[in-house]
């Protein structure tokens, strides 16, 4: 028996990746007008700004009201991860940063 085949694994969600990719979208629009977005920057952002926080998943409905609480207290956790991972990224050309 494949966990994969049998059970509904696609709804566990990490809550962080929608408000980390929301809180980018807000700082790179406001913070770094001049820097070019593209796939390869959103994704190393992304992923470098959630290896800075709390993972945050749910599954159900019940999960998901608790989410948005959670999302409140952790807002200055995301907004410091996402402002480190777009300096970090922009400072250093692709294939640089670690990521």
């Amino acid at each position: 028996m494949a966990l994969r085949d049998e059970y509904h694994l696609e709804d566990l969600k990490n809550v962080a990746e929608d408000l980390v990719i929301d809180q980018m979208e807000i700082q790179l629009k406001a913070n770094h007008p001049d820097v070019p977005i593209t796939e390869d920057l959103v994704l190393d952002v992304a992923a470098y700004a959630l290896n800075l926080v709390k993972p945050m998943y749910r599954v159900n409905l019940l999960g998901r009201m608790y989410a948005h609480a959670f999302s409140e207290m952790y807002h200055n956790e995301i907004v410091d991860a996402v402002e480190k991972a777009i300096a970090k990224i922009v400072a250093n050309p692709q294939g640089e940063s670690g990521v």
